[in-house]
């Protein structure tokens, strides 16, 4: 019989086969790492320390520690991408979580779901007795997978190949291999929020023909940097106006990226304001 045991095994099979793509993917998530400030927790509460991952890197600082850091990723050298995964976010997670959220989710689902019909192809028979097994219909592809229970598992083989390949690496040569799909992925993101359903600001954006990605990555890039607090209150719309224009992004780039950051409306129009009525001569 080509039951769930089967079926998942045939997944497993060809998350070995596109170790190739979760590489990438995973790369091109890495992306930005370096900019992100280094925290700690101390007394239960998580505190900035005033460096990025990447200049404790630069250093040869450790990224991450013992009490936080996942068991599976071991005792990584410092510095290292598997480090970095270790490292703590503003939310008190690791970044770990969120390359299981954006990288490992996705591609392990899709791996399921190719893994489903491929099934389909070559033995719908015993698919149909896996359906019926189930308690699911073949119309709904992503129902089946979840009611056969076949994600979980594949994460952690996923993670584990991703952090097999990649762990021991320095983060800053991760990332730079990522670069170039992380501007796809970008592209991707700008075209799919083309068409906001509310207008941040009362200025005209730029050409919807122009290429976003590397002003958007500029932007995650100066935002990171910046320090400022996530999402950007209006009081510190100056400054991420400030942090954007070092970055060299021109005002339609400004005006274009706001909608793709954690900028609240309030905050994009104070931006677009600012920039309508003219910096001071006297701004930096």
């Amino acid at each position: 019989m080509f039951d769930v045991d089967a079926v998942g095994m045939l997944a497993r099979e060809l998350v070995r086969e596109r170790v190739v793509t979760l590489v990438a993917e995973a790369c091109a998530w890495s992306v930005g790492l370096s900019d992100a400030p280094y925290l700690v927790r101390r007394h239960g509460r998580v505190v900035a320390t005033g460096t990025t991952l990447g200049g404790r890197a630069a250093a040869g600082l450790p990224l991450s520690g013992e009490e936080d850091r996942r068991l599976e990723l071991g005792e990584p050298r410092a510095g290292t991408f598997a480090d970095a995964l270790g490292a703590l976010t503003d939310q008190g997670t690791l970044h770990a979580d969120g390359l299981e959220e954006r990288v490992l989710a996705p591609f392990v689902l899709d791996t399921c779901l190719g893994a489903l019909e491929r099934a389909r192809d070559l033995c719908p028979d015993e698919l149909a007795e896996l359906l019926e097994e189930v308690g699911e219909d073949d119309s709904d592809p992503v129902a089946v997978v979840r009611a056969a229970e076949w994600e979980a598992p594949l994460r952690v083989e996923a993670e584990r190949l991703a952090v097999t390949a990649l762990g021991d690496l320095p983060l800053i040569e991760v990332e730079a291999e990522g670069l170039s799909l992380s501007l796809v992925r970008a592209a991707e993101d700008v075209a799919r929020g083309a068409a906001p359903e509310e207008p941040v600001s009362p200025m005209a954006p730029p050409d919807p023909g122009s290429d976003l990605a590397g002003a958007l990555f500029l932007a995650e890039a100066a935002l990171a940097a910046a320090g400022l607090d996530i999402p950007v209150p209006p009081t510190q719309a100056a400054l991420l106006l400030t942090a954007l224009e070092r970055e060299g992004l021109e005002t339609g780039e400004v005006l274009a990226v706001l909608p793709h950051l954690p900028v609240p409306s309030d905050t994009a129009e104070e931006v677009a304001a600012t920039l309508a009525r003219g910096r001071p001569s006297s701004d930096p």
